[in-house]
């Protein structure tokens, strides 16, 4: 059986985002790795589905045209109109619960901690240093929501997905010793078995 289902990306908290979402919905898809060091994401083929030349990217040929998705937390929204039930409660009160706290990750942690990144880059430590600290911050503070086995309750769900990747990130900066919930949670979700196909999805 053919899969029609592409996703390019690399080694990224962004790209192993989407390639989660993907295995846990369970969506087919071909993984095609670019090798950013070597610029392959500047490429004229693949700069005609990503102008801004950055991963992940997503393309659906089961529609025509081909549905091509840029951003990651597209891909997830993607994944969870096409498995119902599976990265977020069919109920709508639960449901809002999850889409607040995958904000919340989204917004008040990765997003910040992106931003250090650049502020990083452009010499600018002093401001780098400050909204890295506030990303830690943020992220030590879902240790209060985790009353359940996951971020948003007792089921697995996107909001999952965006705090693991970035604990993924910065595990070996964690006060692991003062946060048993999120510990536990931690390892509840790195073996999952579509979190591991996820993480392994762009590697080499």
């Amino acid at each position: 059986m053919s899969v029609n289902v592409e996703l390019y990306g690399a080694e990224t908290g962004n790209s192993l985002r989407a390639a989660i979402a993907l295995n846990e919905a369970g969506i087919a898809f071909v993984a095609k790795r670019l090798d950013l060091g070597s610029g392959a994401h500047r490429e004229p083929e693949f700069l005609k589905l990503n102008r801004a030349g950055k991963v992940p990217t997503l393309v659906d040929h089961t529609v025509s045209p081909a549905l091509v998705i840029n951003q990651s937390n597209a891909i997830i929204q993607y994944a969870d109109l096409h498995s119902p039930g599976r990265l977020s409660p069919l109920a709508t009160n639960h449901r809002l619960k999850v889409v607040d706290r995958f904000f919340y990750f989204v917004t008040d942690v990765i997003a910040i901690s992106q931003a250090a990144f650049v502020l990083r880059r452009a010499g600018q430590r002093d401001g780098s240093l400050s909204l890295d600290q506030r990303a830690m911050d943020h992220l030590v503070l879902s240790e209060q929501f985790l009353e359940n086995d996951y971020i948003a309750g007792d089921a697995f769900s996107m909001a999952d997905i965006a705090a693991f990747t970035y604990t993924l990130s910065v595990q070996d900066r964690l006060p692991w010793t003062s946060l048993p919930r999120m510990a536990a949670w931690f390892e509840r979700v790195g073996s999952r078995p579509a979190v591991l196909a996820g993480r392994s999805a762009f590697s080499k």
